[in-house]
């Protein structure tokens, strides 16, 4: 399975981004996709997904701030990033979940949140 993101970059405090991410190459079928990130000198942080089912996840630190949409038909899913602040600051991975339960990455894009 292949994911590729986009959307990363440079961002003032309290400005939007969005992020992208498409998955390919799955032989089984896609049941949760959603996005972790990891901050300098932070751990891996889990911060928001969404099933197939239209559950969703966030994590406290970005609830209310941010949204994550998916289109199942084209196994994309997105994040829309709100009101942004330098401790957003971080390498973004998107993920996915196939039947089986097997996880997988794609390779991250930074976002940076300027004071």
């Amino acid at each position: 399975v292949q994911l590729q993101a986009s959307g990363g970059g440079l961002v003032q405090s309290g400005g939007s981004r969005r992020l992208s991410c498409t998955a390919s190459g799955s032989d089984a079928s896609i049941v949760n996709m959603g996005w972790d990130r990891q901050g300098p000198g932070a751990q891996r942080e889990l911060i928001a997904w969404k099933m197939n089912s239209g559950r969703t996840y966030y994590a406290d630190s970005v609830k209310g701030r941010f949204v994550v949409s998916r289109d199942n038909a084209k196994n994309t899913v997105d994040l829309q990033m709100n009101s942004l602040k330098p401790e957003d600051t971080a390498v973004y991975y998107c993920y996915v979940t196939i039947e089986g339960g097997s996880n997988y990455w794609g390779p991250g894009t930074l976002v940076t949140v300027s004071s």
